[in-house]
């Protein structure tokens, strides 16, 4: 679904950009221009974005578990 029509954003781009390191509005806004025009698309942009890293901090909490235990 597009996110930021001015930007031609999509919630697939916004996932990416997490999973590359986004982790914040700004890091989208450098990388992907979103909410960088009229600004109406920023909600749903940063819901995109929390969305995407919370699904991914599990696996990040549980590696990081493994190697201090020392799997």
């Amino acid at each position: 679904m597009f996110v930021c029509v001015c930007n031609s954003v999509t919630d697939s781009d916004i996932r990416e950009a997490a999973n590359n390191g986004a982790c914040s509005m700004q890091d989208l806004q450098d990388e992907l221009k979103v909410a960088s025009c009229c600004g109406r698309c920023s909600d749903c942009a940063r819901r995109v974005l929390h969305e995407s890293l919370s699904q991914r901090a599990p696996a990040f909490t549980l590696a990081g578990s493994a190697a201090s235990a020392g799997i």
